[in-house]
């Protein structure tokens, strides 16, 4: 993630970067069943097309979100937490400031 909204040491970075995972990971593992269980529905060709359009439009969502160049730190962080994918006392560790920030963030997001 691009560190450029504020400075951040080496601890906060390496905590941001476990809560990208760790957000990532739930992302993919709800994605993963959701797909099960669409694709137990499937009969027709036209369904086989659709879950083939819903997975390129999240695969588009997913590598956007979680790419370390597309957005800063704060931002990303905050649309996590709004997502249900990250969880604020996952970002102990990281200055308060910085916290607040994402907090704040999660209502305007």
């Amino acid at each position: 993630m691009q560190l450029i909204d504020t400075n951040w040491s080496e601890t906060e970075t390496k905590i941001a970067n476990t809560a990208f995972e760790k957000a990532k990971e739930r992302e993919i593992n709800a994605l993963i069943e959701l797909v099960r269980q669409q694709s137990s529905g499937i009969t027709e060709l036209d369904d086989l097309w659709h879950l083939h359009d819903f997975l390129s439009a999240r695969r588009y969502d997913i590598d956007g979100k979680y790419d370390p160049e597309n957005a800063t730190v704060i931002f990303a962080l905050a649309s996590l937490v709004k997502e249900g994918w990250l969880y604020l006392d996952e970002l102990e560790g990281i200055d308060r400031d910085k916290i607040t920030k994402v907090s704040a963030m999660t209502r305007i997001v």
